[in-house]
């Protein structure tokens, strides 16, 4: 695009963004929406305060929820390239302290939500008995299971324990914690210097827009733990389109099931077809966070919708009518 037509263009995508969350959002409604397309800079549509009266802005660091998957499974696939983690390997192999069934459970089944993991271990229940959603309690939780829910390989069932625990074989695989991996790998290499997994002990990092007091953010890192800016999550999206990390392909590689059956999730992102485009989709909810962030390499358009907010419905809703317009 040529530079004198840059700013008309930023202009025409910033007044169609701010109309479509009209349609959704109330004008003080706390939101931040970032949309990239045709290769100009990003544009944001912001309104409403974080709980603690701050301004919502492209720059506040928030809970990016069911969004830290992205990034675990970047690490993981940033492993594999190097050649220190086989996806074919057992849970087991990683993490000898879980009961024999984790013998059974392969990494990619981790990946790909197909690992039959136990139910129970998730944030509601550790609540209820008085305990932190911290890593080391997910662990505990599953170490005290004695049986698989289903044959691993057998189906799809939205996992958050097999993301805790995929992060666990980060960190053995690479030798260094998950926070400081990303860091060195990840973050700073795409300049998302304001990213970074958090496990406490407080309730969010320095200077972040907290959740809801009575219904703080796991502390648990893999399934979640990643705090991030709008700016930051579009500097991710422009990085898996340039293929920055040499992963990409690999990250867009839908799983499958053992008797050949394919996904439509490839490691951490829904792989979709709108209208004939490929669209890269994945969302993330908790009290007080709805997250939606999207790709649509044919058109050369991402967009992330952060809400302060529980409405997920409202989230969606609004993802479904930007993948639509700019499908067609």
């Amino acid at each position: 695009m040529p530079p004198d037509q840059a700013p008309a263009a930023a202009a025409r995508l910033r007044d169609w963004t701010a109309a479509l969350t009209l349609a959704g959002y109330g004008t003080e409604d706390p939101l931040v929406v970032g949309v990239r397309q045709g290769g100009a800079p990003s544009v944001f549509v912001t309104s409403g305060r974080t709980t603690t009266g701050e301004p919502l802005t492209a720059g506040t660091v928030v809970y990016t929820a069911s969004l830290s998957k992205q990034i675990t499974a970047a690490c993981a696939a940033l492993l594999v390239r190097q050649g220190r983690l086989d996806i074919e390997s057992t849970l087991a192999h990683w993490m000898p302290e879980l009961p024999a069934w984790a013998g059974a459970v392969l990494v990619r089944q981790l990946i790909h939500h197909t690992s039959g993991l136990p139910e129970g271990v998730e944030f509601d229940e550790l609540h209820r008995a008085g305990l932190d959603r911290t890593t080391a309690a997910v662990i505990q939780a599953l170490a005290q299971r004695d049986h698989l829910d289903s044959t691993p390989g057998t189906g799809f069932r939205y996992c958050n324990a097999g993301y805790v625990c995929l992060a666990v074989i980060v960190e053995r695989a690479a030798g260094q914690s998950l926070p400081d991996f990303a860091r060195e790998h990840v973050f700073q290499p795409l300049g998302m210097l304001n990213s970074r997994y958090w496990s406490g002990p407080q309730a969010h990092p320095p200077g972040a827009a907290p959740t809801y007091a009575h219904y703080p953010a796991p502390l648990s890192l893999g399934d979640g733990g990643f705090w991030s800016t709008a700016q930051d999550l579009m500097r991710w999206n422009e990085a898996l389109e340039r293929d920055e990390l040499g992963v990409s392909a690999l990250l867009h590689t839908p799983g499958h099931l053992d008797d050949g059956a394919l996904l439509d999730y490839g490691w951490a992102v829904d792989v979709l077809t709108r209208a004939g485009c490929r669209v890269y989709q994945h969302g993330g909810a908790w009290a007080g966070l709805s997250s939606q962030l999207v790709r649509i390499p044919d058109q050369r358009a991402s967009f992330v919708i952060l809400a302060l907010d529980s409405d997920k419905d409202r989230a969606d809703c609004l993802a479904d009518t930007m993948i639509e317009d700019l499908t067609t």
